[in-house]
């Protein structure tokens, strides 16, 4: 089986790297003004993509950080991933012109499947990821959280992965949302279930990542790629000490 990927991620605010708790923009910690700095130093310790988080884009589509996003993507070698309030062709558009290599949709696959299977036609199920965050309840079930997790959709997991695979859909970045920057450790379960149904999908597991040995965890689940942001922010471990811990399991 082959290794995960560690994918490290920055969420930005007007310019600035920061962390909000649970989605929370009330609840924000901010990590400085230097976000194509930390992006050079993830690419020279070995990250292979990184995944950015327009936050100022998802609250307000008409102040995407375009110029910042080609910024970034200009100043490194590795693809990159980014999303964040993606409600439009245009917005898709938009991010792909400015050197994107997958654009990240979350809530307006729930809201208009219909119009995100039209991207997946007119780009290719290649440059796009579905951000699909759950909330599971007692039973078990995996239900789609949207709108920054303000609102629950009736909608599963399955449903929806099973939904876009006649779409070609590759890539699905999935959280556990009660997980999400806690640095708890990562829902080891969810994502050995979700690899082993879905195996023609690479699934990128987010979310509670707080140190080594939860990296290690995810190591035979079957995921493809492994977020990591608030940890290497707060110097947990570091991107090169992340890569390297899968060679020592």
């Amino acid at each position: 089986m082959q290794k995960p990927t560690i994918i490290p991620a920055l969420d930005l605010i007007d310019g600035n790297v920061v962390r909000l708790h649970q989605g929370d923009y009330n609840q924000k910690r901010e990590y400085g003004n230097d976000p194509l700095l930390r992006l050079q130093d993830y690419q020279a310790q070995g990250a292979k993509i990184l995944h950015l988080v327009d936050l100022t884009g998802a609250k307000d589509p008409n102040a995407r950080q375009i110029d910042l996003i080609k910024h970034l993507i200009d100043g490194v070698n590795v693809p990159v991933q980014i999303g964040g309030g993606i409600r439009t062709e245009s917005d898709v558009k938009a991010l792909l012109d400015a050197g994107a290599a997958r654009v990240v949709i979350g809530s307006t696959a729930i809201k208009s499947p219909d119009m995100v299977k039209q991207w997946f036609k007119n780009y290719g199920a290649e440059r796009l990821v579905l951000a699909l965050d759950v909330r599971i309840n007692q039973a078990g079930e995996k239900h789609i959280a949207i709108h920054g997790w303000q609102e629950e959709s009736t909608q599963t997991l399955e449903d929806v992965v099973e939904d876009f695979l006649p779409y070609g859909l590759k890539h699905v970045l999935c959280t556990d949302i009660s997980k999400d920057g806690t640095l708890s450790g990562s829902n080891v379960a969810l994502y050995q279930t979700i690899s082993q149904k879905y195996p023609q999908v690479a699934f990128q597991a987010s979310g509670g990542i707080g140190n080594l040995d939860d990296i290690k965890a995810l190591e035979n689940t079957g995921v493809s790629g492994v977020i990591v942001g608030r940890a290497l922010l707060e110097g947990k471990f570091s991107v090169k000490e992340a890569i390297t811990c899968w060679q020592n399991v």
